[in-house]
């Protein structure tokens, strides 16, 4: 490889200029789910100035092959590009400009990072020993973008023998572009989400005899759903269940006919036979309720999202690849995490069941930045001094396995 780590990191930090702009032209410009025209344009549009012959991908996803000129394996690098349907309070001077959208998440900062790597690998394409696959996926906050460019053919044409995502974090208390590198194995939950609706009788509140009230109904379905957790699951299985929202209602002096509850269910099982359990007890225990009270419940599931599983060799091969690029700027996150599964949940995970993947997290800023608040938050900043680390990582990683699994001593 004619290439060093030293040189990449060099020419990544002087893509800053247009990585910046890249990223603050998203975050002006949030849109969320599927529904991306002006995200997609401005992707393509660089992609294709970098001599890339983009193409989509499912309903909105965006794919872009490089090197291919030498025989080799595939390595597929991902970015997300959806935002939130939050209103920004980040007092960013290039906040939303859209009213109730917002990138919280950080996926304006992926998808800056993919394509500074992209000019990278493509500035370095003869020295590819394979192919890289670059993948822009929509949907990602749903959990339903990598499914559906799974569905579209995106493990395919060339077929993917490894994957490769970088998420940043903001707010950790963690040096600015540390680089956090998982051990291998369950690194994240599963996710799903509920709808419970309960069903009753409306009417004036002066005359409860006359109605049925769904609202307590739900409130004593709320409570029982928590035996589940206390009196049902195993000690050693990780099950958590929570009700973001409960909606009934619209006047003081008025029962209401419905009540509805919404939430998500939680697990570290790749196989969700606690999800299972969780789902089938939540039924019964809503619908039982319910009829004790003279209701009647109905409990529906969706946008499932598996758990998270990094393959170990590969999280080897990327502790090895950011310590040489990045030195003491990579950290394996076991560290932090003893080794268990975090909460948060990601649908790259559909991915890390299909082929051997890796999740990293790069730190985005803490507070010393500034940046004192979570994803998800309105007023989630991220410091955008790491998007050239976060480029640098995506290409020198694509280099690096690939010449690793060609055999060529590096």
């Amino acid at each position: 490889m004619n290439i060093t780590s030293e040189e990449l990191l060099k020419e990544a930090r002087a893509l800053e200029p247009q990585l910046q702009q890249w990223r603050r032209t998203l975050h002006r410009h949030p849109e969320v789910g599927f529904d991306l025209p002006h995200t997609k344009e401005l992707v393509k549009k660089a992609l294709t100035e970098m001599g890339y012959e983009p193409k989509d991908c499912g309903k909105a996803g965006i794919i872009a092959l490089a090197g291919g000129k030498k025989p080799g394996k595939t390595i597929l690098l991902r970015a997300d590009m959806d935002a939130l349907p939050i209103p920004e309070d980040s007092g960013e001077e290039f906040s939303s400009e859209v009213p109730g959208k917002m990138h919280g998440c950080g996926h304006d900062m992926h998808t800056a990072m993919l394509l500074g790597a992209a000019k990278l690998l493509k500035a370095h394409e003869d020295e590819l020993e394979g192919t890289v696959k670059l993948e822009f996926q929509p949907a990602e906050e749903i959990f339903q973008g990598s499914p559906d460019m799974i569905a579209g053919g995106l493990l395919e044409d060339p077929h993917v023998n490894a994957a490769v995502m970088f998420h940043v974090l903001a707010g950790m208390p963690l040096p600015v572009g540390t680089v956090l590198v998982p051990g291998g194995g369950i690194t994240m939950a599963s996710c799903e989400q509920y709808h419970i609706v309960v069903k009753g009788k409306g009417g004036h509140g002066s005359t409860p005899e006359n109605c049925i009230d769904p609202i307590t109904a739900a409130a004593h379905i709320h409570i029982a759903l928590q035996e589940i957790n206390s009196r049902e699951l195993k000690p050693g299985d990780v099950g958590v269940l929570t009700t973001g929202r409960f909606e009934a209602g619209a006047a003081s002096n008025v029962i209401p006919d419905v009540a509805q509850m919404w939430g998500t269910i939680r697990t570290t099982d790749p196989e969700n036979k606690t999800g299972e359990l969780i789902r089938t007890r939540m039924t019964e225990i809503a619908q039982g309720v319910a009829a004790a009270f003279r209701c009647t419940a109905e409990v529906s599931f969706a946008d499932y999202c598996p758990c998270m599983v990094v393959d170990k060799p590969l999280a080897e091969n990327a502790m090895d690849y950011m310590t040489e690029l990045l030195g003491k700027g990579a950290m394996d996150m076991t560290a932090l995490t003893g080794g268990k599964p975090g909460g948060g949940s990601e649908d790259f995970a559909f991915v890390s069941h299909e082929v051997p993947t890796v999740s990293m997290f790069i730190a985005a800023g803490g507070p010393e930045q500034g940046c004192c608040y979570g994803q998800h938050h309105p007023k989630v900043r991220f410091d955008d001094s790491i998007l050239y680390e976060g480029s640098a990582a995506f290409g020198w990683f694509a280099l690096r396995w690939l010449y690793d699994n060609a055999g060529i001593a590096f």
